[in-house]
């Protein structure tokens, strides 16, 4: 049942992920906000299914922790865009120091956020 699980919540999460990447890149040339949306969208996600614990059923955290934000969340796609960046010269090293910097920060906080708006239930 697990695998199924986790199946249902990454056909989900991809298609998501598909979405906000077709819809940034339709409105704009390929840029990095698409995959950053993406991963404080799934930090905050996972922030607040850790904090709301046992208050949810073990599922739950399988269908949307591993499953959703598993495939919505994109860490590899994220250091492709930085080297990417950084191989345009010494300006595009500026911008992948500055992606690097905000997804970290911008995803903690994030995290923080949820795990605080879970705690709050």
């Amino acid at each position: 049942m697990t695998w199924l699980l986790v199946l249902l919540g990454g056909a989900v999460g991809a298609v998501c992920r598909f979405g906000v990447n077709w819809l940034v890149e339709r409105r704009s040339r390929p840029s990095t906000w698409a995959t950053f949306g993406v991963n404080l969208a799934g930090s905050f996600l996972l922030g607040l299914l850790a904090g709301l614990g046992t208050a949810l059923p073990g599922w739950v955290g399988v269908l949307l922790g591993t499953g959703f934000c598993g495939a919505l969340t994109t860490w590899s796609t994220f250091a492709h865009e930085t080297v990417r960046l950084a191989g345009t010269g010494p300006a595009g090293r500026g911008w992948a120091a500055l992606n690097v910097t905000l997804t970290l920060a911008f995803g903690l906080g994030a995290a923080a956020l949820g795990w605080l708006a879970g705690q709050h239930r």
